[in-house]
């Protein structure tokens, strides 16, 4: 009986222990407080690759200041995979009034923080992002003047270039538009995806200069970068730049041929529309000049 007694005191006394300790760790904080402090006790750890993973989190969190607090300040992180994740979060939270800090990071001596703030300015809409991927494209500058103007050696680093079109995969190469064969064929050191992937950016860039890029890319020794300039060019739509890719339409790679040729029937149109829609302009002035002389 003493001994029943004494295993059941004691049963009594784990119990009470173990409730005691439940208490003792139930969490004071509510969860947003708490995923605050794994996020914040993330950016701040020893191991960059952790660093980078957290402050990459921080792009899902869009339009608080706290957040974008915390990747604007993790721009200045010593190392570059860090840089680059805090410049993919403020554009990806669309953290528009970051544009100045992402601005100045395109002078950043590491080519993929530069590729990455480039990105973020283009998802932020701003033309800015456009210098970059016309240097990445042609290696040179669009003018003497420019935002990359200190950064321009850095782009010129093909072997960082060629790492980082590795390391961000599919989500930055844009090969929709050239087939995924395109994965098959690419060596580690090889710098097309992401000139590449520049060139489907600019086939948004109102700029003149980037359509001549784009057509003269079509040309490049890369095929990957051929069918990704003519793809672009297909959907830029200038009526214009129909003449630089025709002889394309018979290129020995299949996918630059197809490429082509749905180029030129998708500008081929756009050339047929805007003389209509000349001549019907024509036809209405001339109908406003004759109302005018009754």
């Amino acid at each position: 009986m003493k001994s029943l007694t004494s295993k059941t005191c004691t049963l009594a006394l784990v119990l009470i222990s173990g409730a005691s300790t439940m208490f003792a760790q139930a969490p004071s904080q509510t969860p947003r407080q708490q995923a605050w402090s794994i996020l914040q006790l993330g950016v701040t750890e020893k191991s960059a690759d952790k660093r980078t993973e957290a402050v990459r989190a921080l792009g899902i969190i869009s339009g608080d200041a706290k957040a974008a607090e915390i990747a604007e300040h993790a721009l200045e992180d010593g190392k570059p995979a860090v840089r680059a994740a805090a410049a993919t979060s403020l554009g990806l939270m669309g953290c528009t009034a970051c544009i100045g800090r992402l601005k100045a990071v395109l002078s950043d001596k590491d080519a993929s923080v530069v590729l990455a703030a480039a990105h973020a300015l283009w998802t932020l809409k701003d033309p800015a992002a456009y210098e970059v991927y016309y240097a990445v494209l042609t290696g040179e500058r669009k003018s003497g003047e420019g935002l990359i103007a200190e950064g321009m050696e850095t782009l010129k680093d093909r072997k960082k270039m060629a790492e980082f079109g590795v390391e961000e995969g599919l989500g930055f190469i844009p090969f929709a538009g050239i087939g995924y064969s395109a994965v098959k064929v690419l060596r580690k050191d090889d710098v097309s995806p992401v000139r590449a992937a520049a060139a489907a950016i600019l086939a948004n860039d109102p700029d003149s200069k980037s359509g001549e890029a784009l057509v003269t890319a079509a040309s490049d020794k890369s095929w990957v970068v051929r069918a990704a300039a003519l793809d672009a060019i297909a959907i830029r739509g200038d009526p214009k730049l129909l003449s630089g890719i025709v002889p394309l339409m018979f290129d020995e790679k299949d996918v630059v041929s197809y490429n082509a040729a749905a180029a030129v029937i998708r500008l081929s149109a756009a050339s047929g529309s805007a003389k209509t829609t000349k001549v019907i302009k024509a036809k209405q002035e001339k109908k406003g000049t004759k109302t005018k002389k009754k």
